[in-house]
């Protein structure tokens, strides 16, 4: 979903904060985003809303290299970042106040950790789907039943 905005400063209202929580705990997925640019623009922004349960597959954005920032509005989440063969490396746990950048080419996911969790993110644009991020051959793929298992067991 893209937030239209009239001219002037977009406000990250509670409302808007509530709507796309709303729409994550509705979703299948238990996420949702809000985007507030459009795919060319250079530098793209998004509300992400995570409800627990959800699986982000590991990822990273390497060609391009692309630098990544979660930024905590609400709830909590811990970061991971891997390992080549998907040994974790490290979990950051960040909640409003507080945020994490994860370098190019760094194998990463987000777990959720408390319901309504929303983070701001921020990545380098433009979108191309065919280039915007690699799967982790390591683990089970995005939109697999078998991902919050997988997440569990670490």
């Amino acid at each position: 979903m893209k937030i239209d905005f009239d001219q002037g400063l977009r406000r990250i209202s509670e409302a808007v904060l509530d709507e796309v929580s709303e729409r994550a705990s509705r979703s299948a997925r238990r996420r949702a985003i809000a985007r507030f640019h459009d795919h060319d623009e250079k530098l793209q922004r998004m509300l992400n809303a995570l409800e627990p349960g959800t699986y982000v597959c590991p990822h990273r954005h390497a060609e391009p290299p692309k630098v990544e920032v979660f930024l905590a509005l609400r709830g909590a989440a811990e970061v991971w970042t891997f390992s080549d063969h998907g040994e974790v490396l490290e979990r950051v746990v960040i909640r409003p106040g507080g945020g994490v950048e994860i370098p190019p080419g760094t194998w990463h996911t987000v777990v959720a950790l408390e319901p309504g969790t929303v983070l701001y993110e921020l990545i380098e644009g433009p979108y191309e789907a065919t280039t915007h991020k690699e799967f982790a051959a390591w683990a089970p793929p995005e939109g697999s039943p078998d991902g919050p298992a997988w997440i569990a067991s670490r």
